[in-house]
C-alpha cells in the first residue's frame, strides 16, 4: 500500500510513475477524500487542544471556588462534538485505506518501461540448451510410458488443471522438495512449514486481496483462503509487529502446496503440469532494512538460480516491464528454464522487492537504534523454486531416445536412483 501522504505532496509523479503500468490514478476522488480526512483532522486538533485549554481554566476555577458551569457546559460540548468527530474521521480513514489498497506499487526506476511481456528485457543467459538427436518430447507424452504421472483420473477426482505423481514422479517431486530446502538452508535461510489456509487480514497484507479475489480458493464460514504462495503466510508471520535493527535481515524458506484457479489463464496451458490448480513450491522471502533491498534482491534471485544451476539446466533472467509487473512488486526478475519439448523458455520463478508496500499493509516495522520512531521493513520473496516446473524441465531437459529418463546428479541421492525407465 502507499503512504496517503507521500502520494498528496508527490501526486504528479505518482500518477507518472503508475501510468508506466498502465493504471491511471483516480486523483480526484483521492484528492477530495484524502481532502476531507485532512480537514476533519485538523478540527479535531483544534478541539482536542480547546478541550485541554477548558480543563486548565475549570481546575484553576475550582481552586479558587469560583463558579465552572459555563466552563463545564463548553467542556461537554466539545467532548460531544469529538465523539462525533471521531467517529467520522474513522470512517474517513478507512475509506482512505480501502481506496490506497486497490492501487499498485510505484515500479523503480531502473524497471524497463513497456505495455506487456514483449517489452521484458533479457538480463543473462546460463547453459547452453542440449542439441537432441531425436524429436525432444514434451513432458507429459514423456510421463505418460513411463507411468509417473496421470491427469486422466486427477481429472475423474478433482477435474481439470489437476495431477496424480506416481511411483518415480512423486518420488522426484519429493526429492526436489528436500534438495531445494537443504540448499536454501545451507545459505543461511531459516526452513519454516506454515499454515496453507490463512484469513483474509494476511491476504490483504502481501496483496492477493482485494485485488486477485477471483483467483483464490476460499474456504467457508469462516472466512479463510487456501495460500496461492508460502509468500502469505510466511510474510505474515511478522504482521503487526516491531523488530528491532539488530533481528534484520530475517530470511525464510518454505515449502508448501499452492492453490490458484487460473481464472485469467483460460485456453493456456491446458495440459500438463505447466498451470495447475494445486502444485508445490519451495519460496525465499527475506525482511531487510530499507537502504540493502535492492542488493538482497540481486543475492536472493542469485540463491534461485543456484538450484538450476545444480541441475545443470539451461535458463535466462529477464526483467519484467513497468506493464508486467505485479501489483505489489516494484521490481521483478523472473527465471525461465529452457523446455525443448516446447522449444521455449518458460518461466520457473519471479523474484520480487515489494519495498514497504506489503510492509506498510502489514504493519510489519523495524526500529533503529538509538533512533526515535519506527520504519516499515522492505519484504522480497521468490521462488525457490516451483517444484512441479522443475520437475518438468528434468523430464524434458535429460529425457533419452529410449523413453527413458536421467536423473540429475545432485538428486540422485534424494532419489536414490540415477534413471528412470
Amino acid at each position: 500500500m502507499l503512504d496517503a501522504r507521500y502520494v498528496r505532496e508527490n501526486v504528479e509523479s505518482v500518477r507518472n510513475a503508475l501510468k508506466k503500468r498502465g493504471y491511471e490514478f483516480p486523483l480526484v476522488e483521492f484528492l477530495a477524500i484524502d481532502g476531507k480526512r485532512i480537514s476533519l483532522l485538523k478540527e479535531v486538533e483544534e478541539l482536542r487542544n480547546r478541550r485541554n485549554i477548558v480543563s486548565e481554566e475549570i481546575g484553576k476555577l475550582k481552586g479558587q471556588r469560583a463558579d465552572t458551569t459555563a466552563q463545564l457546559a463548553e467542556m461537554k460540548g466539545v467532548s460531544d462534538r469529538l465523539k462525533e468527530l471521531d467517529e467520522r474521521l474513522h470512517d474517513l480513514e478507512s475509506e482512505t485505506k480501502t481506496f490506497l489498497l486497490t492501487i499498485p506499487n510505484i515500479p523503480h526506476e531502473s524497471v524497463p518501461v513497456g505495455s506487456d511481456e514483449n517489452a521484458n528485457k533479457e538480463i543473462r543467459k546460463w547453459g547452453c540448451p542440449r542439441q537432441f538427436d531425436f524429436e525432444p518430447l514434451n513432458h507429459w507424452d514423456i510421463a505418460e510410458p513411463l507411468d509417473i504421472i496421470d491427469f486422466d483420473r486427477a481429472a475423474k477426482i478433482s477435474g481439470a488443471r489437476f495431477a496424480i505423481m506416481k511411483g518415480m514422479g512423486a518420488r522426484l517431486e519429493r526429492a526436489l522438495m528436500n534438495f531445494m530446502l537443504d540448499t536454501h538452508t545451507a545459505k543461511g535461510y531459516k526452513e519454516i512449514f506454515p499454515p496453507i489456509i490463512v484469513n483474509r487480514d494476511s491476504m490483504t497484507g502481501t496483496g492477493q486481496l482485494p485485488k486477485f479475489e477471483a483467483e483464490l480458493f476460499r474456504v467457508a464460514d469462516p472466512e479463510f483462503y487456501l495460500i496461492p504462495t508460502a509468500e502469505v503466510p510466511v510474510t505474515n508471520i511478522f504482521r503487526n509487529e516491531i523488530l528491532k535493527e539488530e533481528d534484520l535481515p530475517v530470511y525464510f524458506t518454505a515449502y508448501t502446496p499452492c492453490f490458484r484457479r487460473e481464472a485469467g489463464s483460460y485456453g493456456k496451458d491446458t495440459r500438463g503440469l505447466i498451470r495447475q490448480h494445486q502444485f508445490n513450491k519451495v519460496e525465499l522471502v527475506k525482511f531487510v532494512k530499507p537502504e540493502e533491498s535492492y542488493d538482497e534482491l540481486e543475492e536472493l534471485t542469485g540463491n534461485a538460480e543456484e538450484i538450476l544451476q545444480k541441475l545443470d539446466l539451461p535458463y535466462r533472467v529477464v526483467i519484467l516491464c513497468t506493464g508486467d509487473l505485479g501489483f505489489s512488486s516494484a521490481k521483478t526478475y523472473d527465471i525461465e528454464v529452457w523446455l525443448p519439448g516446447q522449444n521455449r523458455y518458460r518461466e520457473i520463478s519471479s523474484c520480487s522487492n515489494f519495498e514497504d508496500f506489503q510492509a506498510r499493509r502489514a504493519g510489519i516495522r523495524f526500529k533503529r537504534e538509538g533512533k526515535k520512531g519506527t520504519e516499515f521493513v522492505h519484504t522480497l520473496n521468490g521462488s525457490g523454486l516451483a517444484i512441479g516446473r522443475t520437475l518438468v524441465a528434468i523430464l524434458e531437459n535429460y529425457q533419452q531416445r529410449d523413453g527413458s529418463v536421467i536423473v540429475p546428479e545432485v538428486l540422485r541421492p534424494y532419489a536414490g536412483t540415477d534413471l528412470i525407465r
